[in-house]
């Protein structure tokens, strides 16, 4: 061929097709840029034209649709030039990681009208290239599925040894520890949010899920999803996760049983179960998400004639001046769309309250009270440890027993029924241990755990005065056992008192205390 054949026939266009199946990968040995550095010596050596390179990042081997590989076919399909085109990888393994995976591409770039190259085989149409070609893809398939399994063995051995040993989720974090590895360690302060979250659900605070929402999305720490929002599916996630008691349990299919995880909950087990119990119940009416504090009272004061919780709304003035009333909605009732004044009740409502504090003389004899009430569960905690020493024996004799059942068992129904009640008495089991870790072991001390419940007790108005909404519900939810009701011409009937309010109040008759007139009885009718 003469030097002017040579130099008009058309250059060999490259498509250099570069993968790698992590983002880890990107920064090591078999990036993209070392793959890419590679296909284009090679390229210069052949006298190959490099037209466009093409990367597929973080797909794994063994799937056929890939994003790059898309796009290149179709712009290989599209082309116009009469030259030779080659699509140019830089060894089978960045190719596919699968036999079927491979076949399938090739195909695909053979009906693109292109041919596959490599600098690491030489790939041919003969009996023994297309024979070495499928080998190397088959080793290549093979050590895709070893590393699996050495990964999942990996972990499924961290798991067993009580170590989480996937993404650490939101509230937690990994730490080096030396001799450990990566323990999950608190990660403030999403860590105390979502610990209010799960225990305030768990203890009634929060009612729904959607109330946990508007918890987590009031917290600007809290990490919102694009349209700046917490969803109840982002608050069920985190009721539900059982990571988050301190606890670690394998995926399905890794027979990894619940077992007490290396690192410290964030909530206990008891409460976690709590949660997920509330969870699992009926449902809760959600609570009104347009109650912005305008109107406390608003749902929980009853209309005294017909028993129907008072609503409330602003009216407009002629004067365009806004007025706050409360009134009844319930058709029939005599009391139907007939407003109060909402400074008139809720003054009322403050009196009601202040009429319930006690004298400083109960308050003193109930501090005293609680003091030997909290002396004498001091000493019952060692017979509580006994108790629950001989229940988590018991526990684990029974779970070795249902063991040695399905060893000798042979109906699949009965060894599933054998497993389902282990993983019940397993869950017992951790329930026990926790509770007897901390069996007589008072997390607080008697001034944190009732000084704070003693200054509600001695004047509740206090916290309902703060004007803070939460605060105000509390004081609704703990002061009375029903909910009072309010007649329009003569006020509040009289209510009746929670618990801790009544025992003051015999603690008072017992010492025959006259009540002042902010005592216990309203010194006018409510």
């Amino acid at each position: 061929m003469s030097n002017s054949e040579y130099n008009d026939k058309p250059k060999t266009e490259v498509y250099i097709y570069t993968r790698v199946s992590s983002v880890g990968q990107l920064q090591k040995g078999h990036g993209l840029e070392s793959q890419t550095a590679r296909c284009r010596e090679f390229a210069r050596m052949k006298n190959y034209e490099v037209i466009e390179v093409f990367h597929d990042r973080a797909v794994s081997g063994g799937v056929v649709d890939r994003p790059a590989m898309t796009a290149m076919l179709q712009i290989i399909k599209s082309r116009r030039s009469n030259a030779p085109c080659v699509v140019l990888i830089d060894d089978i393994s960045r190719f596919a990681r699968s036999l079927e995976a491979h076949l399938a591409l090739r195909r695909a770039i053979a009906d693109a009208g292109a041919v596959l190259e490599s600098p690491s085989i030489e790939f041919g149409e003969d009996s023994d290239s297309i024979l070495v070609e499928n080998l190397l893809a088959s080793v290549s398939q093979h050590q895709r599925q070893k590393n699996a399994e050495q990964m999942i063995n990996r972990k499924r051995g961290r798991l067993l040894n009580g170590y989480w040993a996937f993404h650490a989720p939101i509230g937690l974090k990994f730490e080096r520890v030396q001799g450990r590895g990566n323990i999950l360690m608190r990660d403030e302060p999403l860590a105390s949010i979502i610990q209010e979250a799960i225990e305030g659900y768990a203890s009634g605070r929060f009612q729904t899920q959607a109330e946990v929402a508007r918890f987590l999305q009031s917290k600007p720490a809290f990490p919102k999803n694009r349209h700046g929002a917490v969803t109840n599916e982002a608050a069920n996630r985190i009721l539900t996760r059982l990571l988050y008691s301190g606890m670690v349990q394998g995926p399905e299919g890794w027979d990894v049983p619940l077992r007490n995880g290396q690192h410290d909950g964030l909530v206990s087990y008891e409460t976690f179960l709590k949660a997920r119990e509330r969870l699992s119940g009926k449902a809760t009416v959600p609570a009104r998400a347009n109650v912005d504090g305008e109107f406390p009272l608003r749902g929980f004061v009853l209309c005294a004639d017909c028993g129907n919780p008072l609503t409330a709304n602003f009216s407009k003035s002629k004067t365009g001046k806004r007025h706050a009333y409360y009134m009844c909605f319930k058709k029939g009732c005599v009391s139907c769309r007939k407003s109060i004044r909402r400074e008139q009740i809720e003054g009322e409502f403050a009196e009601l309250l202040q009429a319930m504090r006690p004298t400083e003389e109960v308050i003193a004899f109930a501090r005293g009270m609680f003091r030997d009430i909290w002396t004498m569960l001091l000493a019952q905690g060692e017979e509580k440890r006994r108790q629950l020493q001989r229940q988590l024996r018991e526990t684990e004799t029974k779970i070795e027993q249902l063991l040695d059942r399905i060893v000798e068992a042979d109906s699949p129904a009965v060894i599933g029924a054998y497993e389902k009640r282990i993983r019940t008495l397993e869950q017992q089991k951790h329930l026990a241990a926790e509770k007897l870790a901390n069996a007589g072991k008072p997390k607080r001390s008697f001034g944190e755990s009732f000084e704070l419940a003693l200054s509600f007790l001695s004047n509740p108005h206090r916290l309902w005065a703060s004007g803070q909404l939460a605060q105000q519900h509390t004081v609704l939810k703990l002061a009375f056992l029903e909910r009072p009701a309010y007649a329009r011409n003569g006020g509040f009937r009289t209510p009746e008192m929670a618990l801790p309010f009544r025992a003051l109040r015999e603690i008072c008759a017992q010492k025959s205390l006259v009540a002042e007139r902010r005592g216990f009885e309203p010194p006018k009718r409510f």
